[in-house]
Parts: structure tokens; sequence; C-alpha cells
């Protein structure tokens, strides 16, 4: 099975697209650190109300940019939930978006 080749203008847009998707996300990150978001926002949001900018976006990798949570409470959260590494934000269930809100300490 060959991959099919794309035309320069679809490489260039697609990095394009790429770009500004990292470009929100680093925005949200430093809001999240900043104190100015709360991850339980984020978490809580259900998947067809989701950006789709975020829709892709890791839970692992979001759970990194709440202050005071590291790889070890990070692990400890998903583990809890049963959640995998890889899930995605849009790809948590209503009962993993509910019990990691709640895991989450509020503000």
């Amino acid at each position: 099975m060959t991959v099919p080749e794309r035309e320069l203008n679809q490489r260039m847009d697609a990095l394009q697209q790429a770009n500004r998707i990292r470009v929100y996300r680093a925005e949200l990150k430093r809001d999240l650190k900043a104190g100015r978001l709360h991850v339980r926002d984020l978490i809580a949001t259900a998947p067809e109300d989701l950006d789709p900018r975020l829709s892709s976006w890791k839970v692992s990798q979001l759970l990194l940019a709440v202050p005071k949570v590291g790889k070890v409470k990070r692990n400890k959260y998903l583990r809890t939930v049963q959640i995998s590494t890889g899930k995605t934000l849009a790809g948590l269930s209503a009962r993993q978006r509910v019990e990691l809100a709640n895991l989450i300490p509020k503000p």
C-alpha cells in the first residue's frame, strides 16, 4: 500500500494548521500555569462541545501542564480513573471525565 503524494501546497497547508494548533495549545498551557484557566473546565467539556484543536490532545500531556502535577501525580490520576496514556481529550468517556475532574483539586 503506497501513500499518495501530496502537492506542495497541501503539505504547506497541513504544516500551517499543525503550527496553529501548537500555538493554541501553548497559550492554553500558559493560562493553566498562570491560573487563568482550570483544567477541570477542559476535562468537563463534552466531546461535541470541545474545540477541534483540543480534541486530539492527549490527556497525559494536558495534565502535565497543570501546576503541581508532575509525572508521578499524572500517572496516579490516570491509573485511578483507568485512562491509558494515549487517550485523547475527545476520547474520554463521560465516567472518566467526571472521575478525573473530581480527582484534580479545585484552585
